[in-house]
């Protein structure tokens, strides 16, 4: 009967969290894809590249919202179970309270090591796919990006003007300067046009100059007709891996293995150096500690089943007892921006935890004996 009781009191939570993360979940995306938009606008990548980009950092936002719904699922359901008379239930069949806390602890840390796997595997895994798939993207959008009278400079090392353009879409008095390493090069035409050949985009120019400089040398060439590819381009969008995004297998293995394989090909692709140690400790402290907080939110939340309803003060100790865990929140996503800037602030992040658990179950164990 007791088994049957908890299994229908975390269904619910379960139930509840679960369409609540999906709701907050698509409402943080909705928001975000408009912040993406900028790939098309102003990279000039196409709408495919925009979608799939940004479906694959939904796994971002649930790891990042997981904690705070999770909480609001507890304590929602709690609070309606108390409110209902329902918590009468687990007290007939002889459960007390401390028995009550301990079960829904021992739930709360499968939700914990979802975070983990989600902030260790899948979140990482989900924009790294999304980096490489921008990496390997064309930029459809490029042709729809020249404005007449603009400088366009969506792509690496390229600069381009268009005085005009007529309603067939062909240029007028176009300059174009490309830099890379050191050399430059310079050409204006009279006229052209962006010829387009499936996924190849080449744009011809038609009675100009180009003027190549190399460090201090200088020619300048006149032409007739010089084409120029523009779907060697690249983007200038990041592409390069970011910390977030590597496998915290990556990550632990640059950090304990540095000195002895900072030659290692593997760690060398993924840019391992001293400089980015101090921020994979933190995001690898993010990954895998942070996540302790989970059970914590959780004790603070069963306060509820310590107060009466029947009592002129239960509303308000509700709302202390929530602000309380949004506090301890807001301390948990704050705290772990200092850990690495010295060794008073790791021990204090460690240490926080701990502490409050032990002090928070030793109240609540010291109040469910006297209610």
């Amino acid at each position: 009967m007791k088994k049957l009781i908890f299994f229908k009191l975390f269904l619910k939570i379960s139930l509840f969290f679960l369409t609540s993360l999906i709701i907050v979940g698509l409402i943080v995306w909705t928001i975000q894809a408009v912040n993406y938009f900028d790939f098309v606008t102003e990279d000039g990548h196409g709408l495919k590249v925009y979608f799939y980009y940004s479906i694959l950092n939904f796994p971002k936002i649930i790891h990042r919202i997981l904690p705070f719904v999770f909480f609001i699922s507890v304590f929602y359901i709690i609070t309606s179970y108390e409110q209902k008379n329902e918590m009468i239930v687990f007290w007939i069949n002889g459960i007390n309270k401390i028995n009550f806390l301990n079960n829904i602890l021992i739930f709360s840390f499968f939700f914990m090591f979802l975070q983990i796997m989600l902030g260790s595997y899948f979140s990482p895994m989900a924009k790294l796919l999304s980096r490489d798939f921008l990496k390997n993207s064309n930029m459809d959008f490029f042709t729809s990006l020249i404005k007449e009278g603009k400088f366009i400079n969506v792509t690496e090392g390229l600069t381009i003007f268009i005085e005009s353009k007529d309603e067939n879409n062909e240029l007028f008095d176009i300059f174009l300067e490309e830099n890379n390493e050191g050399k430059s090069k310079m050409i204006y035409a009279k006229r052209g046009y962006i010829e387009e050949n499936l996924s190849i985009k080449i744009l011809k120019l038609f009675d100009g100059k180009l003027v190549d400089i190399n460090k201090s040398e200088i020619k300048v060439f006149k032409f007739d007709q010089i084409d120029f590819n523009l779907s060697e381009l690249n983007t200038k969008t990041i592409l390069i891996p970011k910390v977030q995004e590597l496998d915290t297998k990556i990550l632990l293995n640059c950090f304990f293995n540095f000195s002895q394989n900072n030659e290692n090909n593997f760690l060398k692709k993924f840019n391992c150096n001293e400089n980015i140690l101090n921020e994979i400790y933190i995001e690898l402290t993010k990954r895998i500690y942070k996540p302790i907080y989970i059970p914590i939110i959780v004790l603070f939340s069963c306060y509820i089943i310590l107060f009466s309803k029947n009592k002129k003060n239960f509303k308000s100790k509700i709302n202390i007892s929530f602000l309380l865990v949004i506090s301890i929140l807001v301390y948990s996503e704050m705290s772990v921006r200092y850990v690495g800037l010295s060794s008073n602030y790791q021990t204090l992040f460690f240490l926080s935890p701990i502490i409050i658990f032990i002090f928070g179950y030793y109240f609540f164990y010291k109040l469910a004996k006297n209610v």
